[in-house]
């Protein structure tokens, strides 16, 4: 899964990026529009695969992973500039759209004071400028191509226009219906008002523990309902991203956040993108693999490999809680909980999955 960090420069973005992937990035308290991509692969927390391999004790574990991409801040107004970072993240499967509530005299907020509403409002705005400016070029070229004679994708031509008239009206193509065939149709487009977003509260620290964030999350509730609302405070996820597993905790109690906003965020993009986990298992490996909700066993089996999709034959089945509940596979089946399925069984969050095949 690839996530693009978004939001206006001053944002707090690259601290954010930081407090996710546990790097250290130089931050600046002035805007930036040019640089190198900072890029990140962290783990998806998953207690349920350090539990297997505390039993299994295979040769490794392996989580399944995220990447993050930070990147140079949106402008307003400023669609050449905005198109070097949609050219960079128009392939990512959910924008995570960082918006400033933290106040710093010495970091200048480009919009010229702190509004969190506005801020959204503006970033919504500049993707949807982006689809547009793609579909006017779209349409264009068709225009060009019929004047020489190339008939024009009919179908395709429809659809650009029926984008065009929500995106004039300022909607963003995420909280538009399409049909099965046309989303088909616009996955070569890579629009990014389709993609899923989530907005991701930069709050101060002495917030951490208030309901000062409470009025603005109504606010945002009340005018985009659709867009899920997650806050945090960059500075301190930042620190805790640096802290050993054994030092985070009793800094998380002192703060009293029961778990870093880096992994609550992890659950909202898994819930956003439909996605779940399945598990394999055994001596060499114990791993987490994400598919999207009711894939079928056949398209799992290919997951981990096409010569087990190939070769299908059953899928042995039991879930993570009825199997630490029996304690082991042996007692699994002779309680009779370990089920065969066949290639259209829907796979559940947290199946654990062994895959007969034969090549």
């Amino acid at each position: 899964m690839k996530v693009a960090i978004i939001g206006l420069s001053n944002s707090g973005k690259t601290t954010v990026f930081n407090a996710l992937t546990g790097q250290d990035i130089e931050t600046t308290i002035y805007s930036t529009t040019s640089g190198e991509p900072n890029i990140g692969i962290v783990k998806v927390p998953d207690i349920r695969v350090e539990k297997l391999a505390e039993i299994y004790k295979p040769k490794k574990y392996t989580h399944a992973t995220i990447e993050y991409i930070d990147y140079v801040g949106l402008t307003k107004g400023d669609l050449k500039q905005n198109r070097k970072v949609f050219d960079l993240i128009k392939d990512a499967d959910a924008l995570v759209h960082v918006v400033r509530t933290f106040e710093d005299d010495s970091v200048i907020h480009s919009g010229g004071s702190i509004d969190p509403l506005r801020d959204i409002g503006t970033i919504e705005l500049e993707l949807i400028f982006g689809d547009l400016e793609l579909i006017e070029k779209r349409l264009e070229r068709m225009e060009d191509g019929k004047k020489r004679g190339k008939k024009p994708d009919e179908s395709e031509k429809k659809l650009l226009l029926k984008c065009k008239d929500f995106l004039m009206k300022e909607i963003p193509l995420r909280a538009v219906e399409f049909n099965e065939e046309e989303h088909k149709a616009m996955r070569s487009f890579q629009f990014l008002s389709t993609v899923p977003e989530i907005v991701l509260l930069n709050i101060n620290e002495r917030d951490l523990n208030t309901n000062q964030p409470k009025d603005i999350l109504s606010s945002i509730s009340a005018n985009y309902p659709s867009l899920p609302v997650l806050t945090l405070c960059g500075k301190i996820e930042m620190e805790i991203s640096q802290l050993t597993d054994d030092e985070k905790k009793p800094f998380l109690d002192e703060l009293g956040i029961d778990e870093p906003a880096s992994n609550k965020l992890v659950h909202t993009c898994y819930a956003i993108l439909g996605l779940i986990s399945f598990l394999t298992l055994g001596e060499d490996e114990v791993r987490a693999w994400t598919i999207r909700k009711n894939t079928h066993a056949l398209a799992a089996a290919g997951k981990v490999h096409s010569d087990i999709e190939r070769g299908f034959i059953r899928a042995e089945v039991i879930s993570f809680e009825d199997f630490m509940s029996a304690g082991s596979m042996h007692a699994a089946r002779e309680k009779g909980i370990l089920r065969l399925e066949g290639k259209t069984y829907k796979l559940k969050d947290g199946d654990i999955i062994n895959f007969r095949f034969n090549i």
